[in-house]
């Protein structure tokens, strides 16, 4: 595994659980907005060992609920699974935070009960896609297949989008309703800038904006919110 940050204690990445967080190094997407973007090449300036975070958990057992992997993309990790079961095995909860791209991985993840919860960026409309994760030939069919699998898991699970002006607009918000449906627990995350964005001048939307854009979307979409508001 190479994991290049681990925060110890979080609140708000593992919904209704104390939690660890891990963030794990590569990525196949290169988004514009992305605030990791030391994350994105397969080189890490500083990495922590698996023994460390090992110990760090067997240390906190009773203490934390859980244990959030992040990224980069974590799927990208050849021995993802190995770590997610020495996790497990010390009782913690795992979430995973994905771009949804890995689909085969993601399933096998799934099938062996190694997964409590699923975070699935889902980055615009699949018309939009290359743009928006800043890489071509996007195998959408993958991303569609991943968004199926897991509204089918048995395992609780979120969509999010962060939304930057330039890249969307409340039809693109309503088209990814249609391609998740009604009833499914979808998160509108607003661009904020910071030092360690990708792409310089990128803008986010006004509260009003934002209000704007939950109104409009919980006509049809009642389980959209906007986080923050």
């Amino acid at each position: 595994m190479k994991i290049s940050g681990m925060q110890k204690l979080t609140l708000l990445d593992y919904p209704g659980l104390t939690a660890c967080l891990i963030f794990t190094q590569g990525c196949n997407f290169r988004c514009p907005f992305c605030h990791n973007s030391e994350l994105l090449g397969l080189d890490s300036k500083e990495e922590i060992s698996e023994e460390e975070v090992m110990e760090y958990l067997k240390k906190r057992q009773g203490l934390l609920d859980g244990v959030v992997i992040s990224g980069g993309e974590p799927l990208l990790q050849p021995d993802i699974e190995t770590f997610i079961k020495k996790i497990k095995d010390l009782g913690y909860k795992v979430k995973l935070d994905t771009n949804g791209l890995n689909t085969n991985k993601l399933k096998e993840l799934i099938d062996k009960k190694l997964i409590d919860y699923i975070a699935m960026d889902i980055k615009n409309v699949f018309a939009l896609y290359d743009k928006t994760a800043g890489v071509k030939n996007i195998n959408i069919e993958n991303i569609q297949k991943s968004i199926e699998l897991i509204k089918s898991s048995n395992i609780d699970f979120e969509f999010r989008t962060t939304i930057v002006k330039g890249h969307h607009n409340i039809e693109n918000i309503k088209k990814i309703c249609e391609y998740i449906g009604k009833n499914v627990v979808y998160y509108i995350q607003n661009y904020k800038d910071c030092d360690t964005v990708l792409e310089k001048g990128l803008k986010g939307f006004s509260e009003e904006e934002l209000k704007e854009f939950q109104r409009n979307i919980n006509m049809v979409y009642p389980n959209v919110k906007v986080r923050g508001l």
